[in-house]
């Protein structure tokens, strides 16, 4: 196989995806007031439309789910208007895009929590770690742990959450069970030290992740869910000691599931590739549908993994914020521009949607 194979369609369930190169999920700390995405946001994604798929940026599901300041969310009707002018914009350049559903779980501080309540995690342990909050970065809040009978809660939460994501015009939905968030606080026993059925056994601490799934799948079909894994990153101070037999079965019951995509963070999350021992092809065994690969991608990596077999979709994150024209760049071997880090997070236009392309570049 040739690099051009990497920008030849790809079939996505019922989608057919321009190419095989994925816009990974990126926080940028830009919603408006109520949490909703503006005009920026939808100038933003479109600049990126010739991406396969776009992913968005983490949206929570609920006012709860919150952990960090100005992020978007899906649970009111103004935010489905204004995720509906992105998906609009991203549309009508030809683009696909789904809505990354994400619960930050311990990941939070009781400024950024209704009533200043403490954040919600599977057992009341805090992570030692900081969120962005009160334009400053901070440390994390004390949780506490979640009753049993508020779990459905949760659940219904994402299921909402998907339903209101297609009235937005979204593509799909990916659940967000990476990085430290509150579907891997279940997964990880370094979170999760709960005795009743959340915790415990691999089978256990499976399934609040399995069951949101389970939920979303129903309310807008397996075509239109993918879930995002990341199984040996320490992203927010999370830990597993079991990562191996927790993940093969994880990658076994989603694919009973039927969703169309496994995203998975291969390594520490912008970091190592190689940060701990895992077997990623057996996950790739387990999974038959869809297998998008992320971390530390460049051309040649992508190419060789693609030629072969070890992933299908490639997920690239940091070379999208500066380079809204990547796939041309990665397809004419002309060179990358560089991120500036003091505007990743919070702002306006500047580091966000002013970063020009080539031919804006050769003007």
């Amino acid at each position: 196989m040739t690099n051009q194979t990497l920008f030849q369609p790809y079939d996505l369930g019922t989608i057919t995806l321009a190419n095989h190169i994925v816009m990974a999920p990126l926080t940028r700390n830009r919603a408006g007031a109520g949490l909703v995405p503006g005009e920026l946001a939808a100038t933003y994604y479109a600049q990126r439309a010739t991406a396969g798929l776009l992913i968005t940026e983490a949206t929570q599901i609920s006012a709860q789910a919150q952990g960090y300041q100005d992020t978007p969310g899906i649970y009111t009707q103004a935010q489905i208007e204004g995720w509906r002018k992105v998906t609009d914009e991203v549309h009508s350049r030809g683009g696909r895009i789904f809505v990354q559903l994400w619960h930050v779980g311990r990941i939070s501080h009781v400024d950024l929590q209704p009533g200043g309540a403490a954040p919600v995690a599977p057992s009341a342990i805090r992570a030692e770690t900081k969120t962005f909050v009160n334009n400053g970065f901070a440390d994390v809040s004390e949780p506490r742990a979640l009753e049993l009978q508020e779990i459905p809660g949760i659940i219904d939460d994402f299921r909402k959450a998907s339903a209101n994501a297609i009235a937005a015009g979204f593509d799909g939905v990916e659940i967000h069970g990476a990085n430290g968030y509150l579907l891997e606080q279940f997964l990880k026993d370094g979170a999760n030290q709960r005795t009743d059925e959340y915790g415990g056994s691999v089978e256990n601490r499976a399934r609040l992740l399995l069951e949101v799934t389970a939920a979303v799948k129903e309310e807008i079909g397996a075509d239109r869910t993918g879930v995002r894994i990341s199984p040996v990153s320490p992203a927010n101070a999370i830990a597993c000691s079991d990562p191996q037999p927790q993940y093969d079965y994880l990658a076994e019951q989603l694919d009973a599931l039927g969703i169309v995509y496994l995203h998975v963070v291969e390594g520490a999350t912008g970091g190592p590739r190689d940060v701990s021992p895992f077997d990623y092809d057996s996950l790739r065994r387990r999974f038959k549908n869809t297998y998008i690969g992320n971390n530390g991608y460049d051309l040649e990596l992508a190419s060789a993994q693609l030629a072969q077999g070890k992933a299908d979709l490639f997920a690239f994150g940091r070379p999208f914020i500066s380079n809204p024209d990547l796939v041309e760049r990665l397809k004419t071997g002309a060179s990358l521009a560089s991120l500036n880090p003091e505007t990743l997070y919070g702002g306006g236009a500047a580091g966000y949607t002013d970063y020009p392309s080539l031919t804006e570049t050769s003007k």
